[in-house]
């Protein structure tokens, strides 16, 4: 956030590598972890002029905390907590959508993490993001930036060690093709492999990165850029620990349903170029276009739960799985600002265009997988259970998805202290479902609609550093195409949501102290249910849009300078999301009674960082708490508190990350899932070093 609009800087995309090996510096620490500007709205604004509540975690942190990959940073966003892999619960509701650049296209698809080593900074925007994004989660969505090509030549080099066998090294390269800057590059390539606490696991990661900028004319570049990804995950498909009623693992927190020959593989590759202008002072443009393929492989043992005759075993299926997923996406966007009757209008126009095919085939074998002891697990190759599910028919589930949008907003300016903003969006979907078996369709299902999506809000600036907001801003997310079935009763029209917010943002002592205050009211309806009044048609249970769920809260965050060498940031986040209408004895999925599954009533962040600067040195402590929760199967989840600590030191051309993960190795559990297959364990106290070269 800036201290004045007079202040902001160029929009971020345009930043080159972080510079955050230098954090260690004479006088205020470079406005650590904070930032005068955010494109989560599809175009550089000053947070102070969004009537709606965001984050930003930025290289700084991502440096400063070790950071490798999404998981990595929840802990710094109120509002959100872990679910299962990339999932998150996010103001109450579970989600897993995630964008890129400002388009849809995450190549991380099925049980895979987003990496970080090719982004710039993480933006968070909180509540429905339909005017901008289009269908989605009423929580909010994540948006990713990358890296670009920078002007100023530079090459870093970062080699890491640790515990759990973590070896790894990563470059990066960036600056001028050509004496005057016209072209510019960016190489980068990443290595790291370690084999986690659970039994049986290995991790590889590897991701090559490179992009080319081409400043075509005064204020204008174009940028292109691809990216691979190879993930190797041997043993790694993981479920949790299986745990009693009150929350209390059954087993040592290293077990593993997964035998030492199972295996998740993705490999993903992601292109996109991205155009942007300016016309004259008032008028910005760009238009992006961004295209992946991944795929997924995966055999692995799934727990079905302890079997009846003997609770130290637990029951397995082994399952056999391939995901192809490939998606297209084109955006483009405007602003202009333009005076009108005394008043400045700041409109904001655009659309999107998206389309993914993806295809699950998927073969499971579940008669005659040997169960494991919980107590004394015994591990053989799969050999056999490979063997006997390759007699099997694969189940193919082709699933096909189109979005088309567009929008429009206007943000005026009726005096310098109030601002007004409203806007409109309109959606086409399409989406079809065809299930075949031995080839033969056994499903077929499809669907099209339309819908309108509205924003509005005012800004009231007693000062020009801070800002009293109220926004109203909807969302819908098209039913699953597999519920469209006209034996289910459908088609069926979208979920809706809709958000009240008020709030408080700062950005007070010329920056120094950011604190931001939001209260927020979410209402979901038109959510399917099953119908028990109603008799099954050919099987199927009949469906009805029943639910209704209401999400209550408030979050306040915190980024500060206590002294010009120490820094603080703070996040606390409280939120009661309940089941406000469905039919008796049902109850909405992801939920249990009238409470969502891993939705903490409290959840509570920090990371506080001291600097030495006469011996180039950096001290950071920090810790997370999160409240009882509950698992899908409404099994207790413990609520947990950890502590990380880390430590950079600067000497010439080199810099030193020693960081200590759960400094007091606290076993808990970081979500829950079912009683089937358990509650995922927290990590247990981790070492990382890195040797940061930077030239």
């Amino acid at each position: 956030m800036s201290a004045s609009a007079e202040e902001q800087k160029p929009a971020p995309a345009a930043e080159g590598p972080a510079s955050a090996d230098d954090i260690v510096v004479t006088g205020r620490a470079q406005r650590l972890y904070r930032v005068d500007v955010t494109t989560v709205g599809k175009a550089a604004e000053d947070p102070l002029d969004i009537p709606q509540a965001l984050q930003v975690i930025n290289a700084d942190l991502f440096n400063d905390q070790g950071a490798r990959d999404a998981t990595d940073i929840y802990r710094n966003i109120s509002g959100v907590s872990f679910f299962s892999y990339a999932g998150v619960t996010f103001r109450g509701f579970r989600q897993d959508q995630s964008f890129y650049d400002g388009q849809r296209g995450n190549p991380f698809i099925g049980f895979s993490v987003p990496q970080l080593f090719n982004v710039s900074r993480v933006e968070v925007l909180k509540g429905p993001a339909g005017l901008f994004f289009g269908p989605g989660s009423p929580g909010g969505i994540i948006n990713y930036v990358s890296k670009v090509p920078g002007d100023l030549a530079s090459l870093r080099t970062v080699a890491t060690g640790g515990t759990y066998d973590r070896i790894g090294i990563s470059s990066e390269a960036t600056g001028p093709v050509d004496d005057a800057g016209v072209v510019t590059y960016r190489l980068g390539g990443f290595y790291e492999a370690m084999r986690p606490f659970r039994r049986n696991t290995k991790s590889t990661s590897l991701i090559g990165d490179a992009g080319v900028s081409i400043r075509t004319n005064a204020g204008g570049k174009l940028t292109v850029q691809a990216t691979i990804y190879d993930n190797d995950l041997p043993g790694n498909r993981l479920r949790g620990i299986l745990t009693d009623d009150a929350g209390d693992f059954l087993s040592d927190i290293r077990w593993n349903a997964n035998e030492p020959t199972d295996f998740l593989h993705l490999t993903s590759n992601a292109y996109q170029a991205r155009y942007a202008t300016e016309v004259g002072s008032a008028v910005t443009f760009d238009a992006g276009v961004r295209y992946f393929e991944s795929i997924e492989t995966q055999q692995y043992h799934e727990p079905r739960g302890r079997v009846a005759t003997n609770p130290d075993l637990v029951a397995r299926e082994f399952r056999d799985q391939i995901r192809d997923v490939d998606g297209l996406s084109f955006m483009v966007n405007a602003t202009a600002t333009i005076a009108l009757r005394g008043m400045e209008h700041k409109f904001q126009a655009g659309g999107d265009w998206y389309e993914e095919n993806s295809l699950l085939a998927s073969r499971i074998l579940r008669a005659g997988v040997t169960p494991l002891s919980l107590s004394a697990p015994a591990y053989t190759t799969s050999s056999r259970d490979v063997a006997r599910a390759a007699a099997l028919p694969f189940t193919n589930t082709d699933t096909r998805t189109k979005r088309r949008g567009a929008y429009l907003q206007d943000q005026i300016s009726l005096t310098d202290a109030l601002l007004l903003v409203g806007g409109v969006r309109y959606d086409r979907f399409e989406d079809g479902v065809t299930t075949t078996t031995d080839g033969r369709t056994t499903a077929q299902s499809a669907y099209r609609d339309d819908a309108m999506t509205f924003r509005g809000g005012a800004i009231y600036k007693p000062r020009r550093d801070a800002s009293l907001y109220v926004s109203w801003s909807g969302s819908f997310e098209p039913q699953a195409a597999a519920s469209q079935n006209t034996d289910a009763g459908g088609p069926f029209a979208p979920v809706t949501g809709g958000q009240v917010e008020a709030g408080l943002k700062t950005d007070l002592l010329g920056g120094r102290l950011q604190a931001n205050l939001a209260a927020y009211r979410i209402v979901r309806r038109n959510i399917l249910q099953v119908d028990p009044s109603l008799a099954p048609i050919n099987g199927q249970d009949q469906l009805r849009p029943i639910g209704e769920v209401t999400s209550k809260g408030f979050e306040i965050d915190l980024a500060t300078d206590l002294t010009p060498d120490w820094v603080l940031l703070a996040n606390y986040g409280y939120n009661d999301a309940r089941i406000t209408r469905t039919v008796a004895g049902q109850a909405v999925t992801n939920a249990v009674g009238d409470r969502f599954a891993n939705a903490p009533r409290h959840k509570l962040g920090f990371w506080t960082r001291y600097q030495v600067a006469p011996i180039a040195a950096a001290f950071a402590f920090g810790g997370e708490h999160v409240s009882r929760r509950i698992s899908l199967s409404g099994q207790q989840v413990k609520p947990y508190t950890i502590f990380d600590a880390s430590i950079t030191k600067r000497v010439g051309i080199a810099g030193v990350l020693l960081r200590v993960d759960n400094l007091f190795d606290a076993r808990y559990a970081a979500s829950g899932f079912t009683a089937q297959s358990g509650h995922f364990p927290g990590e247990p106290r981790t070492a990382l070093a890195e040797l940061r070269l930077r030239f």
